[in-house]
């Protein structure tokens, strides 16, 4: 899977330039235009990192800061402020507020990229690499092979994304919905049913050569993955 990037940027110049630059890259990219928006965004689907502008309308980039980070689903999630306010305190009101890097506006873009990488590989390293391995389960993003113990698995589209997307956040617990927009996308409509359909494929293929099912159901809360022994 990708790793998904929110872009908190009122300046449509900058935000598309960001968007392209980052989708270049390989990233998926959600943008938000002010920090009310920003903050029911990321409520709706945690992301990888955020690119968050201090001056913003509504909320203040270092607001929306201060609430993510007291957010129990976002407290972790890496934050890099963009900002033309470049005096020493501003930085240090921005890292105090919990930012994880800081960046003065206008900032050289291959620089903001390898930022944002070296915060992934620091913070989620498992989303910028090729081969994930859990148990006895493993995926090579690379080349879209799905081994099991000394057994390739064949897959279809659907059924490796979910398996990638569970893969990289073991034990977390996904709802249907954020299954929906994590691997369809958010501007698709797909039944919710479609989820259980694909998740029982994956399932009857993980354990086709007699494995334990890694896919746990939690009730009226959705799937999780566990690491298979």
């Amino acid at each position: 899977m990708k790793p998904f990037l929110l872009i908190v940027e009122d300046e449509a110049s900058i935000a598309t330039l960001l968007e392209y630059n980052f989708q270049k890259e390989g990233y998926e990219v959600g943008l938000a235009t002010d920090g009310e928006e920003a903050l029911l965004l990321t409520s709706e689907r945690v992301p990888d990192i955020i690119l968050l502008d201090w001056m913003l309308p509504k909320l203040s980039g270092i607001e929306v800061c201060r609430r993510l980070r007291h957010r129990e689903a976002t407290r972790a999630t890496p934050i890099i402020m963009l900002t033309a306010r470049g005096d020493e305190t501003d930085k240090i009101q921005g890292l105090d507020y919990g930012a994880d890097d800081y960046m003065v506006k206008p900032f050289s873009t291959p620089e903001l990229l390898a930022r944002v990488r070296a915060l992934l590989r620091r913070t989620q390293p498992s989303l910028l690499e090729d081969t994930i391995r859990l148990g006895d389960i493993e995926i090579n993003a690379k080349t879209f092979r799905v081994k099991r113990g000394q057994a390739d698995i064949h897959l279809g589209p659907t059924e490796y994304r979910l398996l990638d997307h569970f893969m990289r956040s073991p034990a977390q617990v996904f709802s249907r919905e954020q299954l929906l927009d994590a691997i369809w996308g958010r501007d698709v409509y797909v039944e919710a049913r479609t989820v259980d359909v694909h998740i029982g494929r994956l399932r009857k293929a993980l354990k086709k050569n007699g494995g334990q099912d890694p896919i746990r159901t939690v009730r009226s809360a959705g799937y999780a993955f566990e690491t298979p022994s």
